[in-house]
């Protein structure tokens, strides 16, 4: 008897069909071109590193993540990469180092972790992006921002929502007129949304960030009431100054003291949705480089969901069936105008059973 678990698949992990890697490869393809078409270049790290590298480039990535195993040739510990930036950070440090800054590099490729969670059970993700390296400045944001919305557009996403949030804000607040004793005890709190944790944890003063939250405007005039001495002057003008330069194009929300996903950026973070699509379909932000310390913007997004979203409609193209004997020219000349063309082996191929809409005929495509 045959075992039929024989083939199935780890937990979390998946095959891409005819319909799905269509709009996968589809989606892959309009992001890097837009990437591209604003003057990122491409690079293309390796999908196995030394563990130490990958753990160490940069904070908030953890080594429990990472499929590891040792490397017969050098006995160091090897791991599969779990986040494509931290590579591109090395290379920016390294082989590029001497490359004229702002340094602007684009990216895509597959990642993978040991473990999901309920709310994201996949293990393997197409994970693409661009860092824009060596500032970490308004104008970098507001380009990074801008540039992720249009990749999200040429991917074909609609209804795009972009949540802005400031990483350091509790920070920059305990350091200035909210003095703390216990910042982890707040931060955790202000995650949890938990108001009584909150003022138990110490942090009574910092109850207003729990409700400047919702539509940028309103949770911009909420968080003025923290605003003291004007501390977080230059937080909110960037920020507005961000939300103008996208208006229009996406639906902008606040949440301040957002942290999950946010671990190692810097002043500015922000998490990318769209319409009709399950869970956040990518983040970015400001962020240090590990090891060389140099500032940089950029964002990564993550759209198998938007892939699931779209791949019943994904259009895969006409097929004309190529009769045996039939004429090369014609042929190539259908390839050449984008035509798809499927070439009979025998006399017992089917052109309507392999999926053919058309079957030439002489130097014509005629409809079957």
């Amino acid at each position: 008897m045959t075992d039929r678990t024989t083939d199935l698949l780890p937990e979390g992990l998946e095959d891409r069909l005819i319909q799905s890697a269509a709009a996968a490869t589809r989606i892959e393809r309009a992001v890097l071109d837009r990437l591209t078409a604003h003057g990122y270049d491409r690079v293309r790290p390796p999908l196995i590193e030394f563990e130490r590298s990958l753990a160490a480039r940069m904070d908030g990535v953890s080594r429990n993540h990472m499929f590891r195993f040792v490397d017969p040739k050098s006995l160091r510990t090897l791991a599969l990469r779990g986040d494509i930036t931290v590579q591109v950070g090395r290379i920016a440090a390294t082989s590029l180092v001497e490359a004229p800054r702002p340094l602007r590099l684009a990216y895509a490729g597959q990642v993978v972790k040991i473990a999901g969670t309920a709310l994201e059970p996949r293990r393997e993700n197409l994970q693409l992006g661009a860092e824009l390296i060596g500032t970490d400045s308004v104008a970098a944001a507001c380009e990074i921002v801008e540039l992720a919305i249009a990749a999200l557009e040429a991917a074909g996403a609609t209804g795009i929502s972009v949540d802005f949030t400031m990483p350091d804000l509790v920070d920059v607040l305990a350091d200035g007129p909210l003095p703390l004793a216990d910042r982890e005890a707040v931060r955790r709190e202000l995650d949890m949304k938990d108001a009584g944790a909150l003022t138990e944890a110490g942090g009574a003063a910092y109850l207003p960030l729990l409700f400047a939250t919702g539509a940028l405007p309103e949770a911009l005039a909420e968080l003025e009431a923290l605003n003291k001495d004007g501390v977080l002057d230059s937080r909110i003008a960037a920020i507005s100054q961000i939300a103008a330069r996208v208006e229009g194009r996406a639906r902008l929300t606040l949440d301040p003291t957002e942290r999950h996903g946010f671990e190692y950026q810097s002043w500015f973070g922000f998490t990318l949705y769209a319409q009709g699509v399950r869970g956040e379909l990518g983040r970015g932000g400001t962020y240090r480089i590990g090891g060389s310390g140099e500032v940089a913007t950029g964002f990564s997004l993550y759209p198998e969901e938007l892939v699931d979203a779209v791949k019943a409609q994904e259009n895969i193209g006409e097929k004309v069936f190529l009769p045996l004997g039939h004429d090369e020219a014609a042929a190539e000349k259908l390839r050449a105008e984008g035509k798809r063309t499927v070439a009979a082996l025998s006399d017992a191929d089917d052109a309507v059973a392999l999926g053919c809409s058309h079957r030439l005929e002489g130097s014509e495509a005629t409809p079957l």
